[in-house]
């Protein structure tokens, strides 16, 4: 006699393979959906493999990333109509749909995102559910140290293992034949220099991290001030500028950015803005106009997304914000220069680098692997590690494809 978990996988392949009702009945729906797939993608393709074995070839009408996508489960177009990147991932984690490179898919759906619209976004209640969730995660005082919590007091350990020593968790900045170390610190020094850092300037550093950034300004004579709501970060960085006997020069205080107001003569802030969310930016650039003395400068790395799809990105919640940083929004770059604008902060020299943080998920991916084979990250589930290594993959598909990008700006206080 055929087991409950028996009778549960047949169904599924009746559904899956078409031979079941449900599968009957939902294949107009599941033919409608890659339709539009094929008549949106205008760079690059897929080849779908559908779970009964065929192939379907779906765009390939210019150049552009391609994919190869296997369909185990109709369940998995299912799961993605309704609800976008979110429901991708759930896919993913359920089996439902694999590919041999993840990266390319999503690379292939970023540079086509203008023309395919809503066509892989949430829709209608799942949409509705997702952002309303989303927002329940506003970062207010309260709830904004608890979204940070939530991702990185995972553990210094657990970010040791893959990270490189500098412990950078942002993008490096490559020349030729960098290693990670080495482009991590290219990065940091890049965002010093903009600063015209004199010996005895006092530095503000929003979102310090693990301290990398605040030691080396350190080193070129800087007094800083680091901010963050990681109880974990703090306690790495004050052992580490402890034992490089810097602390008569760097204090790291657990404390929001909403809540400081001193003078400094120039501030840095290295992809934290991603983590305040929208309602939040003007707070965030006005911490920069009170704290920053006339004169002086600030230097940011930010994350930002086209500006042709912010208005549909704001509208829900993607993967990264219902599983990986609860509160976060990508910056709409335009709207945030205006930001600086109103508050006489000037926006000047900006270098983009997108494809360097390609680079970085790719090598980040790779040690991640690589910690989890060899042992070294321990106390998570494989579930966990499946999240994290599609995290990584989503996110260097989005810098592939050209959607989003990181960049460095300065911002002078006349």
């Amino acid at each position: 006699m055929a087991t409950r978990g028996e009778h549960l996988v047949q169904a599924d392949r009746h559904f899956a393979t078409g031979d079941g009702l449900i599968g009957r009945l939902a294949a107009p729906f599941f033919k409608g959906l890659l339709d539009t797939f094929d008549r949106r993608i205008e760079h690059g393709g897929m080849d779908v493999i559908l779970p009964d074995g065929t192939r379907r070839r779906v765009g390939f009408r210019g150049p552009g990333p391609v994919a190869v996508i296997h369909l185990h489960s109709y369940a998995a177009l299912v799961r993605l109509g309704l609800s976008g990147t979110v429901g991708w991932y759930k896919a993913y984690e359920a089996g439902e749909c694999s590919s041999p490179d993840m990266v390319s898919g999503f690379a292939l759906f970023m540079a086509n995102a203008k023309s395919l619209g809503d066509a892989a976004r949430a829709k209608g209640p799942m949409r509705w559910i997702n952002a309303a969730a989303h927002k329940l995660r506003d970062n207010g005082l309260v709830q904004a140290r608890e979204n940070i919590a939530a991702h990185y007091d995972l553990g210094n350990d657990f970010y040791a293992a893959w990270l490189d020593p500098t412990m950078s968790y942002s993008s490096a900045l490559f020349a030729d034949g960098d290693d990670l170390e080495v482009a991590q610190l290219r990065k940091v020094h890049a965002l010093l220099d903009r600063l015209d850092l004199k010996p005895g300037d006092r530095l503000l550093e929003i979102g310090c991290g693990w301290g990398t950034l605040a030691i080396e300004a350190a080193k070129r004579g800087a007094y800083v001030v680091g901010l963050t709501l990681s109880a974990e970060q703090k306690g790495f960085a004050d052992k580490k500028i402890a034992s490089l006997q810097l602390s008569d020069r760097i204090e790291i205080r657990l404390q929001d950015y909403r809540q400081i107001s001193e003078k400094f003569d120039a501030i840095a802030s290295v992809e934290m803005v991603e983590a305040v969310g929208e309602r939040w930016w003007p707070a965030y650039m006005d911490t920069i106009a009170r704290n920053l003395k006339p004169g002086g400068k600030a230097a940011l790395q930010f994350i930002s997304i086209e500006h042709d799809l912010f208005d549909a990105y704001r509208a829900g919640a993607d993967f990264i914000q219902a599983y990986i940083f609860p509160g976060g929004m990508l910056i709409d770059e335009p709207r945030f220069e205006a930001l600086a604008a109103e508050r006489g902060l000037g926006w000047a020299d900006r270098h983009g680098f997108g494809l360097d943080y390609a680079e970085t998920l790719f090598q980040w991916r790779q040690r991640y692997d690589d910690a989890v084979d060899s042992g070294r990250v321990e106390g998570f589930s494989d579930r966990f590690h499946r999240l994290w290594r599609f995290y990584l993959m989503y996110c260097e598909g989005g810098f592939r494809g050209r959607g989003i990008d990181v960049a460095q700006v300065t911002l002078a206080k006349a």
